[in-house]
């Protein structure tokens, strides 16, 4: 596990090709994605080196609903105390993160791409397949900065789920790009920018066009779900995630 500062004030927590974000200002801290069960001491511990208390986290911002994004996502909002925020369209993905329905069988398609097995076998270990899910969300609201630290604006990009979203902090010059955009693809080990595989997308021709809000924010950073920070530009992220298509 690991937690690094990978854009102003925004700390990214890592373990099993797993990532979740901590948005840190003056007014508190916002929390995006749950990652999975045992990322939530790597949370607690990166509070405390940055002289935070869980009181400080203000929300959890859900990008989308999927297994390995909502993994502490019920302990958060218990523990917590605060909101935790999912566009309306995924809320019940939220409640049952393994009730999704892929264009191709999620079991399956790693037998044809033996590089994603080392991956998935330590998300696997990581609790990949313990989470539970959380009914008691608030809607995100879309295309508006929130009143949460770091004043993210949330931008509807559907395709990977039904409800993904994408987060803006246009005055850090950043995009955290979910499953919209990754860097490393669980499915297949593959990385570089790119949608995530049919394997555990629910429309890739839909996720290829949802691009288009990615690229719109000229953020020079994009934080993804899964990989490594791409810091080369959000336009040229989304130009190489469409040359590799859909998979």
């Amino acid at each position: 596990m690991q937690a690094t500062e990978v854009a102003d004030r925004v700390h990214r927590l890592a373990h099993a090709h797993v990532n979740c974000y901590l948005i840190d200002s003056d007014d508190g801290v916002t929390l995006v994605d749950a990652g999975l069960p045992s990322m939530w001491s790597l949370m607690l511990d990166t509070l405390r080196k940055l002289g935070r208390t869980p009181e400080d986290v203000r929300a959890l911002l859900l990008t989308h609903g999927h297994f390995d994004h909502v993994g502490f996502a019920r302990r958060a909002r218990v523990e917590l105390g605060g909101p935790v925020l999912v566009h309306p369209a995924d809320n019940g993905l939220a409640a049952h993160p393994y009730s999704y329905t892929p264009q191709q069988n999620r079991f399956l398609y790693p037998l044809k791409h033996p590089r994603s097995l080392p991956v998935l076998g330590r998300m696997a270990i990581a609790g990949a397949l313990t989470v539970k899910g959380i009914d008691e969300t608030s809607e995100l609201s879309v295309d508006t900065a929130l009143e949460l630290p770091g004043r993210p604006v949330a931008m509807f990009a559907p395709g990977h789920t039904g409800g993904h979203c994408i987060l803006h902090l246009s005055d850090r010059d950043t995009v955290l790009s979910g499953d919209a955009l990754v860097t490393l693809d669980p499915y297949t080990g593959v990385t570089g920018p790119q949608i995530v595989a049919s394997a555990a997308t629910a429309d890739t021709a839909l996720a290829i066009e949802s691009l288009r809000p990615v690229a719109a924010t000229g953020a020079s950073t994009v934080l993804p779900g899964h990989g490594e920070p791409w810091t080369d530009g959000a336009d040229a992220a989304v130009t190489h995630a469409r040359a590799v298509g859909e998979h």
